[in-house]
């Protein structure tokens, strides 16, 4: 609405700039006739004088150079052509048809360049509206290319905004593409990954049934628990990684101290590690604060202590912090084979099992610890140590 009152305003004052600028040209061009119309009529009433009385030359000469001075209060006052009954009108009278035979010349000419300005506009204009509704039209066949806008103005800004919301809908379109064949991969994974274990309980029933009465509840009860047990820690996951998708998975932001977050979960792995018989260093460097979630965090590296404790059974496990002025570091890493070259692409993939992976796994541990950590204002990274084991970094930035 704003916009087409604008359009109106513009127009209007064009229109109006057009009218005004012949005006002043026709007005111009009358003035410098009647300027020469009255100079010749001047010039032969005096010729016509002199030839007839060469005495009054003097006086002629006077009266012009008067005239010319600006002293023109004596000439108003004596008004020669009424005493001699003459008016005005008698000597303008064969003009006026001439004037407005030119004031319609200039109104004509105005109106004409008028008209030709807006056909031009207005050509122009169309001339857009085609190339957008073309364009428009390949973007409905899904042959659209790069839209540059182009000049300024309302069809600038719309060729500005219409490129923009069609960059938006084909990001849209990818993502919902990559969202359908990720959730088909996941799908196919989780299948997979239920099958194991399913299949596992499902030969230990079978066992169970064919063995002897007094063997039934030994090896193969103890089986269906660890299968269980699988089973419980995937659907956990599953629901984590569900909530991480949707979004309602809230993160607390509070100040938490590197060095207590590390060494609780140590200290919840501290069963496993004497089971692996793996120590755990940890070395205290200060007070050192980050803003994050202590409860996912510490899930989070949990999940990367695991790791490392897997691949160095017998060894130990070390970690360590640093801050500098773009964000706060943490490392942890072993001191065993480290990675396989061919993992390291795909260490954080959902469901990726690596070459040197520990028995048991379902391949999610990793997955889940990147995105609790990007989803904290952190990145993550993986990779082998030049003195040999396998290494993660995590870092949180400062905001």
């Amino acid at each position: 609405m704003v916009n087409g009152r604008k359009e109106i305003l513009v127009i209007v004052g064009f229109a109006l700039s057009i009218s005004l600028l012949a005006s002043a040209c026709t007005a111009f061009l009358v003035s410098r006739r009647d300027s020469r119309r009255s100079c010749e009529l001047l010039n032969a009433v005096c010729g016509e004088v002199l030839e007839q009385a060469p005495e009054t030359e003097r006086m002629i000469s006077a009266a012009l150079k008067e005239s010319i001075s600006g002293n023109e209060e004596s000439m108003e006052n004596s008004d020669v052509l009424s005493e001699l009954g003459y008016r005005r009108q008698d000597f303008t009278a064969r003009f006026y048809r001439q004037n407005a035979f030119c004031i319609l010349v200039g109104f004509l000419a105005g109106s004409v360049l008028l008209a030709a300005t807006l056909l031009y506009r207005n050509r122009k204009e169309a001339g857009r509206i085609r190339a957008l509704a073309g364009y428009l039209e390949q973007v409905n066949l899904g042959k659209a290319v790069i839209l540059s806008a182009s000049g300024e103005g309302d069809f600038a800004r719309l060729e500005d905004e219409i490129y923009k919301t069609m960059t938006c809908l084909y990001q849209t379109r990818d993502m919902a593409v990559q969202a359908k064949n990720d959730f088909a991969d996941n799908l196919s994974n989780i299948a997979h990954q239920v099958k194991t274990p399913l299949t596992a309980l499902s030969l230990s029933v079978q066992m169970m049934e064919q063995a002897p009465e007094g063997e039934r509840q030994s090896h193969h009860l103890r089986r269906m628990h660890k299968q269980l047990a699988r089973l419980s820690r995937l659907e956990e996951a599953l629901l984590l990684l569900s909530r991480l998708d949707s979004g309602t998975l809230v993160f607390q932001k509070e100040e938490v101290d590197v060095f207590t977050l590390l060494s609780l979960a140590a200290d919840n792995l501290s069963e496993l590690f004497v089971d692996y018989g793996t120590s755990v260093e940890i070395p205290e460097q200060g007070e050192l604060a980050v803003t994050a979630d202590l409860d996912w965090t510490m899930e989070a590296v949990m999940n990367l202590m695991k790791n490392c404790m897997e691949h160095a059974a017998g060894g130990t496990v070390h970690g360590s912090y640093a801050r500098n002025p773009l964000y706060t570091e943490i490392r942890i890493w072993d001191e065993g084979e480290g990675f396989a070259k061919e993992d390291l692409p795909h260490l954080f993939e959902r469901f990726y099992r690596g070459r040197r992976a520990g028995e048991g796994g379902i391949g999610i541990g990793l997955a889940l610890a990147k995105e609790i950590i990007e989803r904290q204002n952190g990145t993550i990274w993986a990779g082998n140590r030049p003195e040999g084991g396998a290494c993660f970094e995590i870092r949180f930035y400062s905001r």
